[in-house]
């Protein structure tokens, strides 16, 4: 084959220099090494991110700049102090304190060891994303009908909201640490004596705060806690108990928990737990109306009501909040007759007649009819409210009968219940047989927030109607918090003798780490976006500090009007349930467990939202 000619009157470009063949390849060797180190510096050197998009796909270039910007902030925050025992992040710090120090971090400059934080951070991300793929076949069936990852995406996130949020997953990991030390495997913890409660609500069950923990710790990416929870269910959860038992509070604080641990790691051992205490809780609903009785031997199977409960009844928010659990239950077995036991109470309470469109607080399991006309959004009421619209939002829209009956009582509790004072204070009064008791608890504080999340979902002429008065709602529970001198609210606050947004009575001034409040503001941030209730949330993240924390965890506290109170020596397993979520989540992008993918049952467990047909999926199993 004959070489290719050079055009006439061009020697060899080797040649042109005057070359000879040896001294030809050193100078090929030495141009190829630097080609080879002009192009590494492109792609090596930290600023290289303008030249990368020369020579990039646009896609794979924005990642680059991305992943490069999203390093280094994460090795500035390598920086920040960790943990801190009560007295660091300054309990009086005001909301400018995480913007203060990032200032100062800036003029700083950069922090030792940059690319070993950012080699951590890198793996860190990795890890999110191998779990928010799911890391076993049960979690990536779980997840496949999601339309967000479980912890989200984060892009863009606020770096005030990001500081704050930390703060919050530091006082997490500080009560579970302090719970772990002192109270492992009991059900919470003492902070003040150093030690375990068992109680008598959960039949011999132990462990209540592992199970309510577990979600908390995933989603604040606590794995190492999490994990250490995980190993407790598997190797000491013991169901082969023989004690009295709320029947509702095993459903939602155990059941629940097991639940939503399952639905995000899809790890087995949850689920077939859940499973096992579901059917444990069957016999309750052996009564002549099936209407479950309130508490169970979770040995023998036997049931009754609560002794103090009115001619033997049982409880509206106890047999009304098992809805949401049971139809997982079922959708997890494939066996019908958890769905069952709860579609009957629905027809029970469809069949009884309700005065002026109320539902009462107690019901007879033996002839289906109401024993008292008291009526509360609080206490004995709540949840069972809140689970109707949240069985609606959990079926994709599709339990009709659900939405009606949330609408026709929400129409009946505005009518008859809902008062403004005369300092314009919108709150829910209880009603006893006509008569309005100008009270409202703590646990009524959740309404704002479900009414927020029903006013979504509202004819157009209804739904800002519907946003002013969950506002007005959570406003009202917020001054309930600033009147008093701790900044932390009382468990019943008044309307009467003058008196607004506080308690009048001795017996109503304490505070147990309850969650409804901040539970609303995280609605309200979520579908309005006012700036207003982080702002709020984080009073109380600053109160809880400041008041609630002891040495040894959180403890609640009997007199929210003092500023120097006396501890109850209880750290609440829902305070790491619900209320630490649900700040942590008030200062996350929407997309962590997005509202368009999950329901939070009355104990902050979150359930999925069934984008596919439960009744289809029951019937091929």
């Amino acid at each position: 084959m004959v070489p290719p000619r050079k055009p006439p009157g061009m020697p060899g470009w080797p040649a042109a220099l005057g070359l000879r063949l040896p001294q030809k390849f050193l100078f090929l060797l030495f141009l190829s090494g630097l080609l080879t180190l002009c192009f590494g510096a492109l792609f090596l050197l930290p600023d290289s991110s303008r030249f990368k998009r020369l020579f990039l796909p646009r896609r794979a270039a924005a990642a680059a700049s991305s992943s490069s910007s999203s390093s280094a902030s994460s090795a500035r925050d390598a920086a920040l102090p960790r943990g801190p025992p009560a007295a660091a992040e300054p309990r009086h710090a005001s909301p400018a304190a995480p913007r203060r120090l990032r200032e100062q971090l800036r003029a700083a400059g950069p922090p030792a060891h940059t690319a070993a934080a950012a080699r951590q951070q890198v793996r860190a991300d990795g890890r999110r994303r191998e779990l928010d793929t799911g890391a076993t076949p049960a979690a990536r069936e779980t997840r496949a009908p999601l339309r967000h990852p479980v912890r989200g995406g984060r892009p863009g996130e606020d770096p005030d909201a990001r500081a704050r949020r930390m703060k919050i997953k530091e006082m997490m990991k500080f009560a579970w640490d302090s719970y772990k030390q002192y109270a492992f495997g009991k059900n919470e913890l003492r902070p003040l004596t150093k030690n375990g409660h068992i109680g008598n609500m959960f039949g011999g069950l132990r462990g209540a705060t592992v199970v309510d923990a577990l979600d908390t710790l995933y989603i604040m990416e606590l794995e190492e806690e999490f994990q250490e929870a995980k190993k407790w269910v598997e190797k000491s959860f013991d169901l082969n108990v023989n004690g009295e038992a709320s029947l509702f509070e095993v459903n939602i604080r155990y059941i629940g928990g097991l639940l939503a641990a399952y639905y995000l790691t899809g790890e087995e051992v949850f689920k077939s737990k859940a499973l096992e205490l579901g059917e444990k809780l069957l016999p309750a609903f052996n009564t002549p109306t099936g209407i479950p009785r309130g508490v169970i031997n979770l040995g023998s199977g036997m049931s009754w009501s609560w002794g103090w409960a009115s001619a033997g009844s049982s409880i509206l928010a106890e047999f009304g909040t098992l809805h949401l659990e049971f139809l997982h239950l079922t959708e997890l077995s494939g066996n019908p007759v958890f769905a069952e036991k709860v579609m009957n109470i629905r027809k029970v309470l469809n069949r009884v007649e309700k005065p002026q469109g109320l539902y009462p607080n107690f019901l007879s399991p033996v002839t289906g009819n109401w024993v008292q006309h008291h009526v509360s959004i609080g206490g004995l009421g709540d949840s069972f409210y809140e689970y109707l619209i949240k069985s609606w939002l959990m079926s994709d829209k599709k339990d009709s009968e659900a939405k009606k009956m949330y609408d026709d009582a929400l129409e009946a509790i505005e009518k008859h219940l809902v008062r403004r004072s005369a300092g314009g204070l919108t709150y829910i009064a209880e009603w006893r047989g006509g008569i309005l008791d100008h009270k409202m608890g703590h646990l009524a504080c959740f309404s704002g927030g479900m009414i927020a999340l029903g006013a979504e979902h509202a004819s157009e002429e209804r739904k800002q109607h519907y946003m002013d008065l969950a506002a007005e709602i959570t406003n009202t529970c917020h001054e309930s918090y600033a009147r008093s001198d701790t900044k932390l609210g009382p468990e019943a606050f008044r309307f009467d003798t003058g008196t607004e947004a506080m308690a009048t009575r001795l017996s109503e001034r304490y505070y147990i780490l309850r969650p409804e409040v901040v539970e609303s503001y995280m609605y309200m941030w979520r579908l309005t976006h006012d700036l207003k209730y982080r702002q709020w949330g984080w009073e109380v993240v600053k109160a809880l500090e400041k008041h609630c924390r002891v040495e040894a965890g959180f403890s609640g506290i009997r007199d929210v009007y003092t500023t120097v109170p006396t501890h109850d020596n209880m750290q609440q397993s829902f305070f790491l349930a619900e209320t630490l979520k649900y700040l942590y989540l008030l200062f996350c992008e929407d997309d962590v467990l997005s509202l368009d993918d999950w329901v939070f049952n009355t104990e902050a467990h979150p359930l999925p939202v069934n984008h596919t047909n439960f009744k289809t999926k029951a019937s091929v199993q």
